[in-house]
């Protein structure tokens, strides 16, 4: 257990630090193809090169490093704790984006910030102590057909919504993108031939495709939230969909249970800690003054202790 939750924070901490390397690759990248008319579509959403662009930024490059090594360290977190667990304390990487703003982004973080940052915490430590073993991952085969079905399902088709709705996507965009790491998680725990290893039955096994799909997807769809709309709404809809729906499907189908007696506290674990990284990423910085960062510019004097921060 206490490898396992090591091997999460680890994931977490590769996690938020790359997402804001990528916000800030990501939304410069866009400025520039905004300016030069040639990177939105017609109804205001970044164009497939504008999104390319924005992928190979420097910023971009070493935060997607870091993502792929959190992906590492997730997965096998995964394998080793509760989804309900190793998906909350990596959705935790909200904490790291936001105590890292401050010294990358020149963001001063507020008292409901800090607030959101204490209730995360707490529900993390209430959460490790209730959690019990992980459950099983030998499922029917035909489970994992479906996770396959559905992660190509949501993807491609969320795909395709983004690009209609445009710039109006943002939050939708990071729900998806949430879902498909969510997927990502759950394919991880159930993949056949990894113990023992065993390569043929590992390129048979559906859930692998439907890792790729719903990683790859999550990954786009997550650049492309982050490029038109409020980075605090698409990163609480991540969070939602990375969380809540993956714990479910561990609790009910692949076993994952608390300690006899505190199924109360792992329940009330979840909800705080989900809570408390939406409210982390809703009380994020405004808008204006992250823009102000990327663009080069000195942010908006912060206003005087005490003083309402003004949003």
């Amino acid at each position: 257990m206490l490898v396992g939750l090591l091997t999460a924070i680890a994931a977490s901490i590769c996690y938020g630090t790359g997402s804001v390397l990528q916000a800030v690759g990501s939304r410069r990248s866009a400025r520039r193809e905004a300016d030069a008319s040639g990177g939105l579509t017609e109804r205001g959403g970044p164009s497939l090169a504008s999104t390319a662009k924005a992928a190979t930024t420097w910023e971009f490059v070493v935060g997607t490093i870091l993502d792929f090594v959190g992906f590492g360290l997730g997965a096998l977190a995964a394998r080793m704790l509760p989804l309900f667990l190793s998906q909350t304390v990596i959705s935790a990487n909200l904490v790291v984006t936001a105590v890292l703003s401050v010294r990358l982004l020149g963001i001063r973080l507020t008292r409901a910030e800090w607030t959101s940052i204490g209730v995360v915490c707490s529900a993390l430590v209430l959460l490790a102590s209730a959690a019990g073993a992980e459950g099983g991952g030998h499922t029917p085969v035909a489970t994992h057909w479906w996770l396959l079905a559905v992660s190509l399902l949501l993807m491609a088709g969320g795909t395709v919504l983004v690009r209609l709705l445009g710039a109006r996507a943002a939050i939708l965009a990071g729900l998806l993108s949430g879902l498909g790491f969510g997927a990502l998680g759950v394919g991880v725990r159930i993949l056949g031939g990894v113990d023992p290893f065993d390569l043929g039955v590992l390129l048979a096994d559906p859930a692998l495709y439907a890792i790729l799909v719903a990683g790859i997807g999550g990954m786009y769809l997550h650049t492309v939230a982050l490029q038109i709309g409020s980075v605090n709404g698409a990163t609480a809809a991540l969070v939602v969909g990375e969380t809540v729906l993956p714990g479910m499907v561990g609790v009910w189908w692949l076993g994952d249970a608390s300690r006899p007696g505190l199924a109360w506290l792992a329940v009330l674990g979840f909800v705080l800690a989900v809570v408390g990284a939406v409210a982390v990423a809703w009380f994020g910085a405004p808008e204006g003054q992250e823009e102000a960062v990327d663009a080069g510019r000195a942010p908006a004097p912060e206003p005087a202790a005490g003083a309402p921060a003004l949003r």
